[in-house]
């Protein structure tokens, strides 16, 4: 008597199809924002199948099933990766609260795929912002893991000395956080006030501005001007324009620094 065989369960997915949440698929598909798919499902608007789902975190596979958004397939999007020279005074969001301008604002005219910002800046803060639709690349960029270099001129009042340089070096402790900067130098300093290059390597929520406060500087600006290896150059301000590829990937593997 030959003995029976085991059989996988008939639903069973195959390693190469896995199943995420129907927002996070959206999203990875590079059409929209994680929570703006939320919304879109929870209106009732995205099917799959040809079945109206209201759950985001419905389990979903790419390969094997049919996504709608309001009756059209999806298909995934052309990736896009660009860098913008963002202005004072624009919230990094899709939307705010208060009414500001936002840095979809100011790119609304440029005829761009939908993107989504690659970290932050804070509405006071300028220089080089990096936005993509292309959500595996970004989350990429964005980990603290990677410990990806971002470089920053900062004008503050006052001068700070060798001593403050180095402070600011050896880090401080702030609300529970370990607030350091990898490099700070000297670029040139005035009558009442200097100009600082300072390197990250990870950041937190206002990051050099807590850091220098607790210094006793105040910060009046602050402009990103690298990410990486990628400068912000000559891009004027309000402007942007699309990575190269080679850009694209550089990012995407920063070299090791021995």
């Amino acid at each position: 008597m030959s003995r029976p065989t085991s059989r996988p369960p008939r639903n069973t997915l195959p390693t190469h199809a896995p199943r995420h949440g129907l927002a996070r698929v959206l999203s990875k598909l590079g059409i929209c924002s994680r929570s703006q798919a939320e919304q879109w499902v929870r209106a009732g608007r995205v099917s799959l199948d040809g079945r109206i789902v209201h759950d985001p975190h419905c389990p979903t596979s790419i390969e094997r099933q049919q996504i709608a958004v309001d009756g059209q397939p999806v298909k995934p999007a052309e990736r896009c990766h660009v860098m913008f020279n963002k202005p004072r005074g624009l919230v990094v969001s899709a939307a705010d609260e208060h009414g500001r301008a936002t840095v979809y604002t100011a790119l609304s005219a440029a005829g761009l795929p939908w993107l989504g910002p690659v970290g932050r800046l804070d509405m006071a803060s300028e220089g080089l912002l990096l936005l993509s639709n292309d959500t595996e690349w970004a989350a990429g960029i964005t980990d603290p893991a990677t410990h990806l270099d971002k470089t920053y001129h900062v004008q503050v009042a006052g001068q700070p000395d060798a001593a403050a340089l180095a402070a600011m070096h050896a880090g401080i402790v702030d609300a529970g956080d370990m607030l350091k900067a990898k490099r700070a130098t000297l670029l040139r300093a005035g009558e009442k006030n200097a100009w600082l290059e300072v390197v990250l390597d990870e950041g937190r929520n206002r990051h050099i501005r807590r850091l220098l406060a607790a210094l006793g500087f105040d910060v009046l600006r602050l402009v990103r001007v690298a990410i990486g290896p990628l400068q912000l150059g000559d891009l004027a301000k309000g402007q942007w324009r699309h990575l190269t590829v080679g850009e694209v990937r550089q990012l995407a593997s920063p070299p090791t620094c021995l």
